[in-house]
């Protein structure tokens, strides 16, 4: 310590490069603490598991033209059947969404049809006894539904149903002190309940939005079949099957009928191809947070090196005084690598209460949540390690500076 007197004289002599400097540290600390911290939900939210049996799952868009909506009923029933029976598909179902479609139905549920406010937001699944089965969704508690229970209706006249299926998150929300099998819900502002008689392990909402985190996986499967014109049939093949029947199936559902449009672009998609869909804006964000950390370190380094490279030059002659009153090799490099580290605490301890304020005016703008002080002192540790392996070349440079030399050069 017994160089700090003299490093901070010499400092207080360099004011300007020292202040921007550890402002430099200080920016970068506060960014990257944050980039960071955006990249780790970025990344959380493209892993985060969907609840279906994604390696075995095509979707295929289907739309039908110039046919009455109460004609589909009898079609899309004819589409699932030969669709059943077709070479590699395990199973096949129709329904209004699936996870990380991006469009879909949702609402509010209560337990108490007075209440004003609703206990949890949930998406909305039209479904029938395969879809558990075509979906790979693991039943845990209770059972499917039956074959008789399945009612086809005209989406613009949703009630609420005698019986549902939901999923454990929401059963938790709904009831955390007991099970929810056999207990009533009300999806819509109506007295009429409805009883839950299964509860699934996961199945994800249609929205990969960071405003559908807090109910990502609240979902409720109906015994409903759409009467519509469009919707989506949700096709799981056998175990490596999956690419032939991305093109057998839709094949077989255009020779079965010419009148309807299934789109070339995303109409037919294997379950990789909608995450990829669903996530693409979240691991671009997370790409670039990324390369905006890289370019700020290189920076920050480049700017470390520099100055401490200008520094070494102009103190030629102050070194070269030093080497002969003594001073080992050691001694310069400790003098410099203690020099940095003080302008790097002074930088870092400014970019913590930056990191910090930069986090809560995002929170308010941006609805993010808080990161944890876990990130700063990550940032902190790196940001001075940085600085201490950027310096250590210009040091090293000016340890190698002999009394003969430094004291000719001038």
């Amino acid at each position: 310590m017994a160089h700090i007197q003299p490093i901070l004289a010499a400092l207080k002599r360099h004011k300007a490069g020292t202040v921007l400097i550890a402002l430099q540290i200080a920016l970068t600390l506060a960014i990257v603490c944050n980039a960071l911290f955006i990249i780790q939900q970025r990344v959380a939210h493209v892993v985060r598991p969907s609840g279906v049996l994604e390696s075995e799952l095509l979707t295929v868009q289907n739309r039908w033209v110039g046919v009455d909506d109460a004609a589909t009923t009898a079609l899309t029933r004819g589409d699932l059947l030969a669709l059943r029976q077709l070479a590699g598909v395990a199973d096949a179902s129709y329904s209004n969404s699936y996870p990380l479609r991006g469009g879909g139905m949702s609402l509010g549920i209560k337990l108490d049809p007075d209440a004003k406010k609703s206990m949890a937001q949930t998406a909305i699944y039209f479904s029938d006894e395969h879809s558990l089965n075509t979906l790979g969704t693991k039943l845990i508690a209770g059972r499917n539904f039956r074959p008789d229970e399945i009612t086809w209706i005209n989406e613009s006249s949703f009630d609420a149903p005698a019986q549902v299926i939901i999923t454990k998150a929401l059963a938790e929300k709904l009831f955390p002190h007991g099970s929810a099998l056999g207990k009533a819900i009300y999806l819509l502002d109506t007295p009429k309940p409805s009883t839950v008689v299964g509860v699934i392990d996961r199945l994800q909402v249609p929205w990969s939005g960071s405003w559908a985190d807090k109910f990502v996986e609240n979902s409720v499967l109906v015994p409903y079949q759409a009467i519509s014109a469009a919707g989506s049939y949700l096709i799981r093949s056998k175990p490596g099957q999956l690419e032939s029947i991305a093109k057998s199936a839709p094949a077989l559902l255009l020779k079965l009928n010419r009148m309807r449009v299934i789109p070339p672009e995303r109409g037919v998609r294997t379950f990789a191809q909608v995450r990829q869909r669903s996530y693409q804006s979240d691991r671009g964000m997370a790409l670039l947070m990324g390369v905006i950390c890289v370019v700020l370190l290189a920076i920050t380094a480049a700017g470390i090196v520099g100055l401490t490279s200008f520094w070494v030059g102009e103190r030629r002659k102050q070194i070269g005084v030093r080497r002969a009153l003594g001073a080992t090799r050691r001694d310069i490099l400790g003098y410099f690598l203690t020099e940095n580290l003080l302008i790097g605490a002074g930088g870092v301890a400014v970019g913590a209460v930056l990191a910090v304020g930069l986090n809560l005016w995002m929170v308010t703008q941006f609805e993010m949540s808080r990161f944890s002080l876990g990130y700063v002192a990550v940032g902190v540790v790196a940001l001075l390690a940085l600085g201490q392996a950027a310096v250590l070349a210009p040091a090293m440079r000016a340890a190698r500076v002999s009394p003969v030399e430094a004291t000719r050069s001038v």
